[in-house]
């Protein structure tokens, strides 16, 4: 391993954080397994979770986080008789508290000019605010992958979750201020010092902020059920079309906000609108359903579902953004009671 100084930034050292849409080595997973995520329904999950597992493991290696060989096996087995090619199936023993490795695993950096090529950064995790302890063993994941894999860690010493930031590739972070300018992630950070942050490590040049996330989201805000690059000048962002929806006046103040952006070369940004499903709820609770909360991998775009009369269409437009992959609808209606999907539950590990 070449020596990399962890003491000073990424961006420094030429790193930086590729977009989704770029070419892949691996999706990262935890398996899911804390039952208060989803009461009473856990066991119903692993159906989908298995699908997505298989539609991924199509074109790249699946990495998922177990506590311990009990867990290997129950995980293996669904995974076997699901028609899975194990080959492209990984574990590793790295217990967690919860399964949304979108937020409590590694972020990936890259500098293909560099002999170190790879490094991770492993940003503070405190289960969204301090909502849903205990979070220590999610806390360690990003360290213990990157001891596994023989890659230098970033400790940039501040909460930052991989859902709240979505990048496309060139310079651009785009996130939101109802998330990471809340006081309970950096209270000790205005915006300004918050931007320094991702510029330093995520490698990126400018910080493009949207106001607020989806009613019923729980982490605040992120922007991964709200808007997502799908090329380097384009967005996908969610609209609701029900003017007595209380996400209708949301998602129109963010759609005015995006329309005013401007990419680092000037260009405006171009702008696909997405329907959002019908409000779902359960026990009483609005659900943060998202067609938005797609996983792109290398040959597919995994797009949840939730078995509404809106789930053609949106897959008809998230098609149209990705004429290179072929989208995926799995059905998400149960996994979106533990108050997330796909993109929140995996991490990818970019190829370089």
């Amino acid at each position: 391993m070449t020596l990399i100084d962890t003491s000073v930034t990424p961006k420094s050292q030429g790193y930086y954080f590729p977009a989704e849409f770029d070419p892949q080595v691996a999706t990262w997973l935890s398996w899911p397994h804390k039952e208060e995520s989803w009461p009473g329904k856990i066991a119903s999950i692993y159906k989908p979770y298995v699908l997505f597992i298989k539609e991924i493991s199509r074109g790249q290696y699946v990495n998922i986080n177990v506590a311990d060989a009990q867990m290997e096996a129950f995980a293996k087995g669904l995974i076997e008789a699901a028609g899975v090619d194990m080959r492209y199936i990984k574990f590793y023993y790295h217990p967690t508290n919860d399964a949304w490795c979108r937020d409590h695993g590694p972020a990936f950096l890259i500098n293909p000019k560099a002999k170190q090529s790879k490094v991770i950064v492993d940003w503070g995790y405190n289960a969204w605010g301090g909502k849903y302890p205990p979070f220590d063993l999610d806390d360690v994941v990003p360290t213990l992958i990157g001891k596994e894999l023989g890659l230098p860690v970033f400790h940039p010493g501040i909460i930052m979750e991989g859902g709240s930031i979505e990048v496309n590739g060139k310079g651009t972070l785009m996130t939101s201020s109802s998330c990471l300018l809340n006081p309970n992630r950096n209270p000790h950070l205005n915006q300004g010092q918050v931007e320094q942050y991702l510029c330093d490590y995520y490698g990126v040049e400018q910080i493009l902020w949207v106001a607020d996330g989806i009613v019923g989201d729980d982490t605040d805000g992120h922007i991964d059920d709200t808007v997502r690059f799908v090329n380097h000048d384009t967005v996908i962002t969610v609209i609701e079309k029900d003017k007595s929806d209380e996400n209708y006046e949301i998602l129109q103040h963010n759609l005015r906000q995006l329309k005013s952006m401007r990419l680092i070369n000037g260009k405006q940004l171009e702008i696909v609108e997405l329907p959002m499903p019908p409000k779902l709820t359960y026990d009483d609770q609005r659900l943060p359903a998202s067609y938005a909360n797609f996983l792109i991998t290398n040959l597919s775009v995994i797009v949840p579902t939730f078995r509404s009369n809106t789930d053609d269409h949106a897959l008809d437009i998230i098609q149209s953004c990705f004429r290179d992959r072929r989208v995926v609808g799995i059905d998400s209606l149960d996994i979106i009671w533990g108050l997330g999907s796909f993109h929140c539950l995996s991490q990818q590990e970019p190829l370089v």
